[in-house]
């Protein structure tokens, strides 16, 4: 029998979709999900920085530069491959959940009795 990895829940994956071009810091992050997401994920300050430690403690992303802007620190973080694996197997997932129902529902004769 197969193993899958646990569901991802939505806002890390547009996180790790944000961060799929290029690094970005923080803000730019959020807005980056916001946009993928259409709207849907929209993270406060707080909860980023929050999945992000976590993120990095897994190994799916890593500060690749950390300046002071302003007095304050601004890091930029990247995907890792480890984290690009991730993303990907989780965008598989879906897309093959989602083909269930588009495939289905392109045919509306199956199912009935």
């Amino acid at each position: 029998m197969a193993t899958t990895s646990p569901r991802m829940r939505e806002p890390t994956y547009f996180i790790l979709a944000a961060l799929q071009d290029e690094p970005l810091h923080g803000y730019a992050i959020i807005k980056q999900a916001e946009a993928l997401s259409h709207g849907r994920v929209s993270l406060a300050t707080g909860t980023l920085y929050t999945a992000l430690d976590r993120l990095t403690g897994e190994g799916y992303v890593h500060v690749v530069n950390e300046e002071v802007v302003n007095g304050r620190a601004r890091r930029s973080y990247a995907l890792t491959p480890e984290g690009r694996g991730a993303l990907r197997v989780e965008a598989t997932r879906m897309a093959e959940a989602a083909g269930l129902v588009i495939n289905r529902a392109a045919r509306p004769e199956v199912g009935l009795a």
